[in-house]
């Protein structure tokens, strides 16, 4: 069973010529890191990322810091990419089920059942159900920068959540550390940050949240969202990756870029924060 993309013509290209040029343009423009991936590439842990969701014409740039960090080292065997459920539909926490590959414009990526079937067994709110991902763009958008950034293959595990409680964050962070321990892996939490305020005002709420993740707080990131109310959407894979990532051998965040869909558009009344993160 195939997922075929869903958000290719809207989100991003989907013509693959134009999807390549897109992608070289949020690295080269001047919200960009202002350079493409070079083939360069260095052994160690591999880092874990956040970053965000939207169309490529907005977020874009911001996202192409964290491919180009994680293209400094080598391909993993696996990607973990936990992503909100903005549509409600399906478990609190869904995994694929039938689904063996996922479609973007440049071809396949194949789902890691194997790991899948570890994670679901241990924790009963985690479910099985393709439904959940079917129309969901959250993960999705992050595909084609993976596959322009690896000359291999690799596998993906996309974890949707409805829940994003910081019980959930404790919990399932926990668990993606015990079953990867020994695996190839990396984890990308995919979040945007404030929602529909002026570029004033989102800056101002998601430095303060950035700051959070770059401390690796997961309990200060989930103050902060309640007490200045900020509209993010993917705080839970935030917290979760936070939580994995501590678990295993990453102890050192560090903000990348901010900007906002403002800093793109030009128009800064009503704007949506975009932030990328590595953990070391």
């Amino acid at each position: 069973m195939i997922r075929r993309a869903q958000v290719a013509g809207t989100f991003y290209p989907r013509d693959e010529e134009a999807l390549i040029k897109e992608i070289e343009s949020s690295f080269t423009c001047h919200l960009g890191p202002g350079e493409l991936p070079k083939n360069e590439k260095k052994d160690g842990l591999k880092p874990f990322f956040v970053v965000p969701h939207a169309g490529y014409m907005y977020s874009g740039p911001v996202a192409s810091w964290s491919y180009l960090e994680l293209s400094k080292f080598q391909q993993p065997q696996t990607v973990i990419i936990i992503g909100p459920n903005h549509h409600g539909i399906g478990p609190e926490i869904a995994l694929p089920e039938k689904v063996e590959t996922w479609e973007t414009p440049f071809g396949s990526v194949e789902i890691n059942h194997k790991l899948i079937d570890k994670i679901a067994d241990i924790y009963p709110l985690v479910k099985r159900n393709d439904l959940a991902h079917q129309r969901e763009h959250s993960i999705e958008v992050q595909l084609p920068f993976l596959q322009y950034i690896y000359n291999e293959p690799f596998k993906l595990i996309p974890i949707g959540l409805i829940n994003q409680s910081y019980e959930v964050c404790l919990i399932l962070g926990e668990i993606l550390a015990k079953v990867c321990e020994k695996e190839d892996i990396v984890i990308i939490a995919s979040s945007d940050l404030t929602h529909y305020e002026t570029h004033e005002k989102a800056k101002e709420q998601d430095l303060q949240v950035l700051q959070a993740v770059e401390d690796m707080d997961t309990k200060k990131l989930y103050d902060i969202k309640l007490d200045l109310n900020v509209s993010m959407c993917g705080h839970g894979p935030i917290g979760v990756t936070i939580e994995s990532a501590k678990r295993m051998g990453r102890s050192s965040g560090k903000i990348l870029k901010y900007a906002t869909s403002g800093d793109s558009s030009g128009i800064k009344n009503q704007v949506v924060g975009y932030g990328s993160v590595v953990f070391y």
